[in-house]
């Protein structure tokens, strides 16, 4: 498997992250790294998404940078020239698919249906994102669909948080999960960054408690 993709595994669980102010970008990362979890998916629906990779990239080389959100060739080509080292997309773009697999990125989108899973097969993807998780049925429907495609993981995101994670991670069938809870925007715009580092520690804890 893809280097960046066993390295999110070891992680487990993958910050989500939403950056209003580029400011932001490097102490949030100094605080991952602190944490535990040192990942950061920056959902490229802001303005200051191409700049916060950026930074993150060029001053934290520890840190894993991914692009989330991305939803068009155009947007995975901003934000890999931004340093971004991996793609993700809430569903499956066969265009965006294919431009990534061209270009060597590694890239997980979106799906929830068998029919969406086939699809993801046909590219010869390994990991996909499966979103909204818990909306779509949790680790419940992973498990289901999961059985029926063995050479597929999952990465659920969507309603993920404390209380719920550990159990995800159990399943052989989840890659990662993705999660908010420890970067929420209030936390990040208050500069509440001590904070973060706190919840980014227990997060991790729970990763390694899961998966010892």
């Amino acid at each position: 498997m893809n280097q960046i993709l066993e390295k999110m595994h070891e992680i487990g669980i993958i910050p989500v992250v939403v950056l209003n102010d580029a400011k932001d970008a490097l102490p949030l990362g100094k605080a991952l790294i602190e944490g535990g979890l040192p990942c950061a998916e920056i959902t490229f629906r802001t303005k200051a998404a191409e700049e916060s990779i950026r930074i993150m990239s060029e001053n934290l080389p520890e840190l894993l940078v991914g692009a989330g959100t991305v939803l068009t060739t155009d947007q995975a080509d901003r934000a890999v020239l931004s340093g971004a080292k991996f793609i993700v997309s809430p569903g499956l773009n066969p265009k965006v698919v294919q431009h990534c697999i061209d270009k060597n990125i590694p890239v997980a989108p979106g799906v929830v249906t068998p029919g969406e899973i086939e699809k993801a097969l046909e590219f010869g993807l390994k990991v996909v994102k499966f979103f909204p998780a818990e909306p779509s049925g949790g680790l419940a429907m992973i498990r289901a669909v999961g059985a029926a495609y063995t050479a597929l993981k999952f990465m659920p995101t969507g309603g993920i948080h404390p209380g719920n994670a550990a159990e995800y991670l159990k399943s052989d069938k989840v890659h990662a999960c993705g999660g908010s809870w420890m970067v929420k925007e209030d936390l990040i715009t208050a500069g509440a960054f001590d904070r973060i580092t706190e919840l980014c520690k227990e997060a991790a804890q729970i990763v390694k408690d899961t998966r010892k």
